[in-house]
């Protein structure tokens, strides 16, 4: 038994072991089985067990192979997985999903049994289209029932859709958002409507896709090469097809699109030559070239883009999820470069015009508000990646940039600001709490690829100075801010915590200031806050040897607050509201100059850069001397000339090209 935010998890179960039940089975087992929480799938045809069985299995020795699973935890995660035709063992489970076929008549009939053998089981349905509402129309109690929708590979793909019905409790939905965050997948909360808010897009652009072969400007493959390539995507639409097998969902799906979302959805007449003669599409070879004359290739580009532009849309019109979201699944679920920045890039109004045209040579398909309205105002699309969500008075701020483990880039830096400004002026926040996404990392540092782009030394000021100047933001404000260090915290992600009023970390996490491994020094605040929070004997090893730290250890030297080893969001805004009544006071750091001493003690840096060190100890002491705000702007200039030097350009790009744990060859100068 496992306990999550007050649930009991006996067990977990999947009903279906066809195309993608073992996978989501395989994804559960990884997360429970080191818990002792066993999983179940059931299936009524044999076959289909045996052959989920051993495609799980076969997945999970590739892990080995691939140094993902060591050969013990590779066994407990498959010893944990019964497989079975006999639906009593479902009995206790705790979080069931439906993974059957995606017909009404079938799911109704799973659910039926579920409800009778789970009566206090999140039941949860896989479907791909069909809306909560009619899935459990039949149910007894439509309170615990909702749609959490997978995406191709079920167990690699972090982005899961969760829908919930109109009766569906909230406290449910909450509880399964932090489940799946928790599991390592990326929950996009939808509303409901059929198709959701990602397949719509997916159908649709295989279906623009299709149109382009039936219009005459390539064959099958040329099409699936250019529109790869005019969409970013990992896979053009009919390789996706081809490796989903989605050819018969489709045809399904856009018959539905078409009478609830709009006219232009319908099944392509190749779709349906295609389901007739039972063959995949003809695409290319992996490294085979696809020459495609440039007039044709323009054509499928305007095609294909303002097919896209004006679905993705469409599905913001229709109110079902919100900007940030919608990016971030398609980016993230589809393989596809992310819409809004691609609009943003190609151009607004250019990007309204491509839609009007296709919407002119196809029949049926909208042009939806919200781009004609963003065009009319001729500003590139704002994606929030600092998200806030009010909670009795409490502003919970979340730094959310999963795949880069919420490293900070310029929009993001900004966002962080900004945010908090609107906070300090907002007389119905008290206090606030701020978060990174997911289980893995608070802040993971500074994006790499920013920092190696800057260039000059005005670039790495501006930089920094822009940096400090959100983390002031949130130092300056009136009203407590705790961060909630639910992760790793490295660089400035460091940087923002300290720039924040108290700290509560989750048990084991890391902290630290890295960047001298990279050839730089700390930009955000890091050489001036840290001495003055620890001391400057601590404070300097740290920053001299790069070497992180644990939680443990940030509480013993006064870097941390509390630990917390449950919900550490919960737990930070507890301590925010002992701020408030007078019952906790956070140490405040001094804006004075301080006492510094003449140098700093001899610390053993191994293969670092001397170059850099000897920058970064005239950061610290220098800086030390001076004002905080002096000072941060003393490490600023002392950032800009790091940045200039041998063992940064190296640094960076050893990081770059070879990972985090390769030692970079610094030449000390």
């Amino acid at each position: 038994m496992f306990v999550f935010k007050g649930r009991r998890i006996n067990r977990v179960a999947v009903v279906g072991s066809g195309q993608i039940g073992p996978d989501i089975a395989l994804h559960f087992t990884k997360v429970f089985a080191p818990l002792g929480v066993p999983v179940v799938v059931v299936d009524i045809a044999a076959e289909a067990l045996a052959s989920g069985r051993a495609r799980m299995d076969a997945k999970i020795d590739k892990g080995v192979e691939r140094g993902a699973f060591t050969p013990e935890g590779a066994a407990a995660m498959k010893d944990n997985v019964t497989f079975t035709e006999n639906y009593d063992a479902l009995r206790g489970a705790s979080l069931v999903v439906e993974a059957a076929s995606e017909d009404h008549a079938v799911k109704a009939k799973v659910f039926a049994r579920l409800e009778e053998r789970c009566p206090e089981a999140l039941l949860a349905s896989n479907s791909s289209h069909m809306e909560p509402e009619v899935i459990f129309a039949g149910a007894r109690r439509r309170d615990r029932s909702l749609v959490i929708h997978y995406f191709f590979p079920a167990e690699r793909n972090p982005i899961v859709e969760v829908v919930p019905g109109r009766e569906t409790d909230p406290a449910r939905v909450a509880w399964t958002m932090a489940l799946y965050q928790w599991m390592g997948k990326i929950p996009i909360r939808v509303r409901s409507r059929y198709g959701y808010a990602v397949d719509p897009i997916f159908e649709g652009l295989f279906l623009a896709a299709a149109l382009c072969v039936e219009e005459g400007l390539g064959t099958v493959k040329e099409v699936d090469a250019v529109a790869r390539q005019a969409l970013g995507m990992g896979v053009g639409p009919f390789t996706a097809m081809n490796l989903t097998g989605g050819n018969p969902i489709t045809q399904h799906g856009l018959g539905h699109l078409h009478d609830k979302v709009m006219p232009w959805f319908s099944s392509p007449r190749i779709l349906d030559e295609a389901i007739a003669a039972g063959k995949p599409w003809e695409t290319a070879k992996r490294d085979e070239t696809v020459e495609v004359d440039d007039d044709r290739r323009d054509q499928i580009t305007a095609r294909m883009r303002g097919a896209y532009f004006g679905l993705v849309t469409e599905v913001l019109e229709s109110g079902i999820t919100n900007v940030s979201d919608l990016e971030l699944a398609l980016e993230t679920a589809l393989v596809v470069r992310a819409p809004f920045r691609m609009m943003s890039e190609v151009g607004v109004r250019e990007s309204l015009a491509l839609v009007e045209a296709y919407a002119a040579a196809h029949p049926g398909f909208k042009v939806p508000r919200p781009l004609v309205a963003q065009a009319e105002q001729n500003a590139p699309w704002k994606v929030p990646v600092i998200l806030r969500e009010d909670r009795a008075g409490v502003a919970v701020v979340t730094i959310r940039r999963p795949a880069v483990l919420n490293a900070m880039n310029a929009e993001a830096i900004a966002q962080l600001g900004e945010v908090f400004a609107e906070i300090g002026k907002d007389p119905s926040v008290r206090a606030a709490v701020l978060t990174g996404y997911g289980s893995k990392a608070f802040v993971s540092g500074a994006d790499i690829g920013y920092l190696s782009r800057l260039g000059t030394p005005e670039a790495a000021e501006h930089m920094c100075t822009t940096f400090q100047g959100s983390i002031q933001v949130i130092e300056d404000l009136p009203k407590p801010v705790v961060c909630a260090l639910n992760g790793l915290a490295l660089g400035g992600g460091c940087e923002i915590a300290m720039g924040c009023h108290a700290r509560v970390a989750h048990k084991g996490v890391k902290l630290g200031q890295p960047e001298v491994a990279l050839g730089i020094i700390p930009g955000a605040g890091g050489t001036q806050r840290l001495p003055r929070i620890v001391g400057f004997e601590v404070g300097a090893e740290l920053l001299r040897t790069g070497k992180p730290i644990r939680a443990e250890r940030a509480l013993e030297i006064g870097l941390v607050d509390r630990l917390s080893d449950d919900d550490v969001v919960a737990d930070a805004i507890a301590l925010a509201g002992e701020i408030l009544e007078g019952r906790y006071q956070p140490k405040r750091m001094a804006s004075g100059p301080v006492s510094v001493p003449a140098s700093l003690p001899d610390v053993d840096i191994g293969h670092l850069s001397r170059a850099v060190d000897e920058i970064l100890c005239r950061a610290v002491l220098g800086g030390g001397r001076l004002t905080l705000e002096d000072g941060l702007r003393h490490e600023a200039k002392r950032f800009a000339e790091v940045s200039q030097t041998e063992d940064a350009k190296i640094g960076l790009r050893n990081f770059i090209e070879k990972g985090p744990r390769s030692k970079a060859p610094f030449v000390h100068r």
